[in-house]
């Protein structure tokens, strides 16, 4: 058994707020989700509000729970104003109060008399914790507690630059004892969900706030990533991109697995340059990837095999990593505009205008086109413009024509207008001359172009469905099972009409 237990022990919940009321609330919560909590004492704003907290934690002896104490002055990155002693008494205090573990970091220890904190009444157990908000150095081998048993366990928070960064401190959790890795940022989230896997003794998540860039809220960790029961068995799946921060596919796919019990994960994975993650795809075990902007052309050139269908279309949104860790590409966005317009609009004779030549543009095109459409390009790139019209037999229409021009639908294939720059439309409304439009942006899911579509008595159609649509197809490609279309949809409807009153008062306050 590690130093924090097994299981849902591991997970370290993060309680941080400027009022000790917030924080004792926060900490209700993740009782409820895990035996760990770390309190950041440093956090609250005044010294009243510190004794007022570690009051609960004494009056409160939670049986089977773990407390943590935290009190990180500035030096370390932390909010705590005092010196190093008033550091040591607040832990002290801690200790008092019922804390059996102490956070201190490398900052105060060098500043110790023999660097040695044994002489002080602080929590019976102390992790020594380094971070690195700017990179993440060159690491040893191993990376153990000392043995002469100053401190209990070592922590190491660096910044991930690359998933290569990021994988470097999950070897060293693999190859040592007593050791918390905690890679930083979100080109380190991957890894971050995974430190459990490669035996890290710990994994922090956030409750509210966040106090480190990067970190995963709690309830995702533990409810919708599940990172406690992640073993080097689970399949790994994801999805790259650049942003990738905004995808909603994590949750849609991990509600497929947890709705059909199979051991599996889907993590986002931000990549700038395509083959940095391709060269780290083994390590991490991945099984698959959802592939969006700017990816879905450019990951042609290192398949090994790819479907008709996508090779006909020229982009991938869908790749499966055989057993010999080749590359077979598929595209199912093709499905999901077919399944989202067929409903709206009779396909065959009908004039549909795409905006935007890229991969998304692309298997909209292929599928209206079979659909019987005459398909229209519009797009900033002239010449992918002409590509795609001449691959689908449409025409490409000046933006500038667009005044006068009438279609039956239009479609903007461009990511102008997703979350979080979700104010804006690529498309004025004079130049929706049409009966339907289409986004397939679908977070947010009514998105600044179909409200202004919608002002000009236009019908307007989600990008949600083709977002569903294909990734319920991925989903069954993947795993070879039904997908659990309900709970998946339930999930992300239930996710975009949660961030609705927030985007209101948004756009109240700019108005």
């Amino acid at each position: 058994m590690g130093l924090f237990g097994t299981g849902i022990g591991r997970i370290c919940a993060v309680v941080a707020a400027p009022k000790a009321l917030e924080m004792i609330a926060q900490a209700r919560v993740a009782l409820r989700e895990t035996p760990t909590i770390e309190l950041r004492l440093d956090w609250l704003q005044t010294d009243a509000e510190r004794s007022r907290m570690l009051v609960w934690v004494g009056k409160n002896r939670h049986r089977g729970a773990t407390f943590l104490a935290t009190c990180r002055r500035a030096e370390g990155r932390g909010k705590f104003g005092g010196s190093v002693e008033r550091e040591l008494y607040w832990l002290m205090q801690a200790r008092e109060a019922g804390c059996q573990w102490c956070d201190l970091e490398i900052e105060t220890l060098r500043r110790l008399p023999d660097r040695s904190v044994r002489e002080y009444a602080v929590p019976r157990r102390v992790l020594l914790s380094l971070h690195d908000f700017e990179r993440t150095p060159a690491l040893p081998r191993t990376l153990s507690a000392p043995s002469h048993g100053e401190v209990d366990a070592v922590k190491m928070a660096t910044l991930a630059r690359s998933l290569k960064d990021s994988l470097r401190l999950l070897r060293l959790a693999h190859r040592s004892l007593n050791f918390v890795a905690v890679p930083m940022g979100e080109m380190g989230l991957p890894a971050r969900i995974l430190a459990l896997r490669e035996g890290s003794a710990l994994a922090y998540a956030p409750v509210a706030a966040a106090t480190a860039p990067g970190q995963v809220r709690l309830h995702e960790m533990t409810r919708l990533y599940r990172a406690h029961k992640i073993t080097r068995r689970t399949p790994v799946y994801g999805v790259i991109g650049d942003p990738v921060g905004h995808s909603l596919s994590p949750l849609l796919h991990n509600t497929g697995f947890a709705e059909r019990r199979i051991d599996a994960v889907y993590l986002p994975f931000l990549v700038h340059k395509l083959s940095d993650f391709l060269n780290v795809v083994p390590e991490f075990g991945l099984r698959g990837f959802s592939v969006t902007i700017p990816h879905k052309q450019t990951i042609f050139k290192h398949l090994k095999m790819c479907d008709a269908l996508a090779c006909d279309i020229g982009a991938v949104n869908t790749v499966v990593v055989a057993k010999d860790g080749s590359l077979h590409g598929s595209n199912t966005d093709y499905v999901g505009v077919l399944r989202a317009l067929e409903k709206q609009v009779q396909l065959r004779g009908s004039r549909v205008l795409i905006f935007g030549a890229g991969g998304s543009a692309r298997a909209a095109a292929f599928a209206l086109a079979r659909g019987g459409s005459h398909v229209a390009i519009c797009a900033r790139r002239g010449k992918a413009a002409k590509e795609l019209a001449r691959a689908v037999g449409g025409e490409v229409i000046p933006r500038q024509a667009l005044r006068r021009e009438r279609f039956d639908a239009i479609v903007n294939a461009t990511p102008v207008g997703m979350h979080p720059r979700d104010g804006i439309s690529p498309l004025a409304a004079s130049e929706l001359n049409c009966r339907i439009v289409m986004d397939l942006i679908y977070r947010p899911q009514r998105t600044q172009l179909l409200k202004i579509a919608a002002q000009k008595g236009i019908a307007t159609v989600s990008g949600v469905e083709m977002f569903l649509a294909q990734g319920f197809a991925q989903w069954e490609l993947w795993t070879g099972k039904r997908a659990p279309e309900s709970a998946m949809r339930r999930a992300v409807l239930e996710a975009l009409r949660a961030e609705e009153p927030s985007r209101k008062h948004k756009s109240r306050v700019r108005s």
